[in-house]
């Protein structure tokens, strides 16, 4: 049963032209098979499911990520050369003059009625496949015709209905009240070009530039161009231009250094903050640590895409709580979401909201394991509560921290969500060639 799943999904995978995911499948399917039913692979069928979920979904992507980086590829240049010139020959264009149409049930069929001056009836048909219609003039059928709300729950199957008139015309609807002749927009000349049958341009791939582009009479490159346009192999271009366009290479740098350095702050603040808290919620003589605790640790329960939200609107420029306070103590009302400093800075603030309480909890847990015997014998020596999580707390909570430290910097690095939702990347870089922000990360500007 497996087996045939399998070859199902190869075969569906293959008539669609995902090549590359059906010769995955087939790889991971027989090494899983073999190792599955092989004795002396016993031992590998701990370790299967762990690789082949690393090659599906992070060898695979990085793979595919770095074959894309040598293409093209763009959202004006996502299909293949063949899909490409298959689009642009199915496109068409309105030729003759258009003629009005009705629609008239015919018990549970219908009847097409076309006039232009003269009423011309076509036989009792079923909206289903494309079909053609011969039209032959006679008198409208009697009854009530087709309401316009009829017209448009049947728009998609009309459309696939071409109607052909006593004189060999063949008309398809043009809008929901015509029929109009249509011709295909581009035919196929020599030398594979695209002939626009409306204005006689010549255009011709450029494999240059993935697109069909114009040609002049003396077959030079024009500059229009025809989308969509097509893949094709780059080479090392989009890395050069990375080094060599200022509209990227500033930005990209500017990017890079400012997502290294809120990764790094973001790691010190949150640390800090849930390491003093944590502290403070275990010293002896406070009361109601429990009641500290819980909450402390509730913004920890909250879904970060809640929090941000709630933090968008409380750092409002105009209407924001936060900014109504400090107008009312200081009479300041900082601008957020304009200014690059104040905007980062938000933006470490919430981040710091956000990921305090995991530090807290795990710096409480391995407080636990500190001796208590360490504190008396710092107390007989007469050192203060500073000294104490300094030079006892701080270095034993710090080693044991660091495997978690690096995992929380690696996660700040990629933070998307944070960014997306609060500031968008704004404000805004000018004199870019790509759009960048000055809060941008790493991840969201590419």
């Amino acid at each position: 049963m497996c087996c045939l799943l399998v070859g199902y999904l190869l075969v569906l995978m293959y008539a669609q032209g995902e090549y590359l995911f059906a010769l995955l499948t087939l790889i991971l399917s027989a090494t899983g098979l073999w190792i599955f039913a092989n004795r002396r692979a016993y031992a590998w069928r701990y370790v299967y499911p762990g690789v082949a979920g690393m090659a599906l979904f992070v060898l695979f992507p990085l793979a595919c990520t770095i074959a894309i980086a040598f293409t093209n590829y763009s959202s004006s240049n996502q299909l293949t050369f063949e899909r490409a010139q298959q689009v642009l020959l199915g496109r068409t264009f309105q030729s003759g003059e258009a003629v009005s149409f009705s629609l008239f049930p015919a018990g549970d069929r219908w009847q097409l009625v076309l006039n232009d001056g003269k009423d011309y009836v076509s036989p009792p048909f079923q909206f289903g496949a494309e079909q053609i219609l011969k039209m032959a003039p006679a008198a409208p059928p009697s009854g009530e015709r087709a309401n316009f709300r009829a017209i448009t729950t049947h728009r998609q199957a009309l459309s696939q209905i071409r109607a052909e008139m006593p004189d060999g015309r063949q008309l398809r609807m043009s809008s929901l009240r015509q029929f109009s002749g249509t011709q295909p927009l581009y035919r196929v000349g020599a030398q594979d070009e695209l002939i626009n049958q409306q204005s006689n341009a010549r255009y011709r791939a450029n494999p240059q530039t993935g697109f069909y582009q114009a040609i002049n009479a003396d077959g030079s490159w024009a500059n229009e161009t025809l989308s969509p346009g097509f893949t094709v192999n780059t080479g090392w271009k989009n890395f050069v231009r990375v080094f060599t366009d200022e509209g990227i290479q500033k930005p990209f740098l500017a990017i890079f250094g400012w997502t290294l350095l809120f990764s790094l702050i973001t790691v010190v603040l949150t640390v800090a903050v849930g390491m003093v808290l944590a502290c403070l919620v275990q010293w002896e003589a406070l009361r109601g640590k429990a009641v500290y605790r819980v909450m402390l640790i509730l913004p920890y329960a909250v879904p970060a895409f809640i929090s941000i939200l709630i933090f968008k609107g409380l750092f409002n420029q105009s209407f924001g709580e936060i900014n109504v306070m400090l107008s009312a103590l200081f009479g300041v009302k900082p601008a957020w979401f304009s200014d690059p400093t104040l905007a980062r800075t938000m933006l470490i603030i919430v981040n710091t909201w956000l990921g305090y309480p995991y530090m807290m909890i795990l710096c409480m847990g391995l407080l636990k394991a500190i001796p208590d015997d360490l504190y008396e014998a710092s107390a007989m020596d007469g050192a203060g509560p500073l000294q104490n999580f300094f030079l006892i707390t701080l270095p034993l909570l710090l080693k044991p921290l660091m495997p978690l430290m690096i995992a929380s910097f690696a996660f700040n690095f990629n933070n998307f969500v944070l960014v997306q939702l609060l500031t968008n990347g704004g404000p805004d870089r000018l004199g870019t060639t790509t759009p960048a922000g000055y809060t941008d990360l790493l991840v969201n500007y590419t």
